[in-house]
């Protein structure tokens, strides 16, 4: 009788890949579903669920992303210091001034999974602000999306 064996990817035989991804007048969401899914390796035909086996992101031009429709003055990001009445409310037209890495970064961090391998998915991704980023050495492949 004949049995397949299932195959299993170990993390030591993951080969990471590094790119780069230009977010100039990129929906955030759609981008963050792509960013994602290269961070979880589910573009890879080695993919292993249980196994941190994704390519690390480099984003440039943050500030560059759009929202459709009215989102950018009705979506709001929460952040809690833990205090009584310690609520700030942060709108996405306040953040993409303030802060535009968060933006993505956060769309991201949604998307991934909420457990300890989701965390070491994200540290895989880094986001810039204008053209330039320092991951130079590590020769980035452009991605298309």
């Amino acid at each position: 009788m004949y049995t397949s064996k299932s195959f299993v990817l170990k993390p030591a035989e993951a080969d990471k890949k590094w790119f780069v991804v230009d977010a100039t007048d990129k929906v955030v969401g759609r981008l963050a579903t792509e960013i994602a899914t290269v961070l979880r390796g589910k573009n890879n035909p080695k993919y292993t669920p249980h196994t941190d086996s994704g390519d690390h992101v480099v984003v440039v031009n943050a500030e560059k992303v759009v929202f459709k429709g009215d989102k950018l003055n009705q979506k709001k990001y929460y952040s809690h210091s833990d205090y009584v009445g310690g609520m700030r409310v942060t709108t996405a037209k306040e953040m993409l001034e303030k802060h535009p890495e968060r933006v993505i970064f956060n769309a991201v961090k949604g998307m991934l999974p909420k457990n300890s391998l989701g965390r070491q998915q994200l540290k895989k991704l880094r986001v810039f602000v204008g053209e330039n980023h320092t991951h130079e050495a590590q020769n980035p492949q452009p991605l298309e999306l």
